[in-house]
């Protein structure tokens, strides 16, 4: 399943876990640690958020490339995981988890719907489930010893 994914997508992709599950990890096994878990759900909110505007960017980027004037919907979407984003930076950081956790789900969905239409490659919706199914457990594990 993996390898099947070109090395660079494959790679960056891994390696852009690595924040979600820092922070998750840092909280789990230092949970009493003064300041510090309050910094690491803070960062854990900004990184998600900053992931899940990354997100919507992508479709930004197909709608662009695509032949007439860009499709409304496909734009709108594009912005609004970044609405979603910065409503989690606005709240306190364990409903700003749970929010941005929703909002990756629903891109991932959103996702699979739209760029399955022959407009991503077809390793694009496996690395999407891979990082979508990490990056969710890190959200999660934070949610839970916060």
């Amino acid at each position: 399943m993996l390898a099947s994914i070109p090395l660079p997508a494959r790679s960056l992709g891994l390696a852009g876990l690595i924040p979600f599950w820092a922070c998750a990890l840092g909280l789990a096994l230092f949970p009493g640690a003064g300041a510090a878990p309050e910094t690491l759900l803070r960062a854990q909110v900004a990184y998600g958020a900053v992931i899940l505007t990354f997100l919507g960017g992508v479709h930004w980027g197909v709608a662009l490339r695509q032949a007439g004037a860009p499709s409304w919907l496909r734009l709108a979407w594009g912005v609004t995981p970044s609405m979603i984003a910065w409503c989690a930076l606005l709240l306190p950081p364990r409903n700003g988890l749970g929010l941005l956790a929703f909002g990756l789900a629903i891109a991932f969905g959103v996702d699979l719907r739209t760029l399955g239409e022959g407009i991503a490659p077809d390793w694009y919706p496996r690395l999407r489930r891979i990082l979508t199914t990490g990056a969710l457990a890190a959200l999660f594990l934070s949610i839970l010893v916060a």
